[in-house]
């Protein structure tokens, strides 16, 4: 089971494409599709190893709620580059579903589809309940159901009265995707491969890091530990450049903090004018691996935080408003990270 397509010249790490699917202000979420497969099929010729997208529900600037459907979409639309879930909310789901859904996937799509999973709802408590009717043990039961989801899709589930047609038998990378130690040590246990959502949730990087080293066993999938990291950045052709087009970034975690549910905002200037010192801390705090500059100064900060942390892999959330703009910082982002020089 291969892990990585593409090897980073300059930092020698695969790096990969995490895309929220903002529905933009003034947009909709058709907008958003069409975006989303024109930064995919980009990054692709850029060099980026795998595009993933995240289950969100009842979100006002995300159109990402049907994950398996846009990563057919994304994937029917490029050639090469690894497409999957980061993550699949898996307690949102029957796990059974969950193995069919990403059986088609991966039988419309050999070789090229990846199955992350998360133990949050990735909404709020009114619609987790509308999602899944019963609250009972969702979360808790998160171990169960993966071996649930993994029995399916292994080939020994053949004389079972359940089966997933597809999905038996298929060799889909299945990733386990965290915030906390309990994902991490769960992933070293199974050896399976951990990614840490540092781009939102930066407290327990080091500590998710260790534990998943630390318990880290041995298995068909795995002889070593693999981790990957999730970090924003916003790269453009100046300094000041990239900083103005960060603000949208900012507005959207101050929205966050502020219990607001908005579509992606333009930039301002100056970012003062909408945050007052308590928020930019609190947002600032949130967005602690944040890195914003020309790409000379982004690349620094990638190498520093590969050299710190020790992951295997980068992948980057540029949540950008322009999409021109959004483009041109993963394509800068390649030829300080990844090397490119065309």
């Amino acid at each position: 089971m291969e892990y990585s397509s593409a090897s980073a010249s300059n930092l020698s790490i695969p790096f990969s494409v995490l895309d929220l699917v903002p529905v933009l202000s003034g947009k909709m979420p058709s907008d958003s599709f069409k975006n989303s497969l024109d930064l995919a099929r980009n990054c692709e010729q850029f060099g980026y190893s795998r595009y993933w997208m995240a289950e969100h529900h009842n979100m006002e600037g995300i159109a990402s709620s049907a994950t398996a459907i846009l990563i057919s979409h994304i994937a029917a639309g490029t050639n090469s580059i690894r497409v999957g879930s980061g993550g699949i909310m898996l307690p949102n789901h029957a796990p059974l579903i969950v193995a069919e859904q990403f059986g088609t996937l991966e039988s419309l799509f050999p070789g090229r589809i990846d199955l992350g999973l998360g133990r949050a709802p990735g909404t709020d408590q009114l619609t987790a309940s509308a999602l899944r009717r019963n609250l009972e043990g969702a979360g808790k039961d998160f171990a169960k159901s993966l071996m649930e989801l993994r029995t399916y899709l292994s080939s020994d589930n053949s004389d079972s009265a359940v089966r997933a047609i597809p999905g038996e038998g298929l060799d889909i990378p299945i990733w386990l995707l965290g915030s906390s130690t309990y994902s991490a040590q769960l992933a070293g246990i199974l050896g399976l491969p951990f990614a840490f959502a540092s781009h939102f949730a930066p407290a327990q990087l080091f500590s998710a890091l260790q534990v998943y080293r630390e318990s880290f066993r041995p298995s068909e999938t795995l002889k070593e530990p693999y981790s990957m990291a999730c970090v924003n950045v916003v790269a453009a052709d100046t300094d000041k450049e990239a900083e103005f087009q960060a603000t949208s970034l900012f507005t959207t975690f101050l929205n966050v903090i502020k219990g607001k549910r908005t579509k992606l905002q333009p930039p301002v200037d100056p970012m003062d004018m909408v945050w007052n010192e308590a928020e930019r801390y609190a947002v600032m705090q949130m967005l602690k691996y944040t890195f914003i500059g020309s790409g000379t100064k982004v690349g620094l900060a990638l190498s520093e935080f590969v050299f710190n942390t020790g992951v295997n892999e980068i992948m980057i959330n540029s949540h950008i408003f322009d999409q021109n703009a959004r483009v041109h910082s993963y394509e800068i982002i390649s030829k300080y990270a990844l090397g490119r020089t065309n």
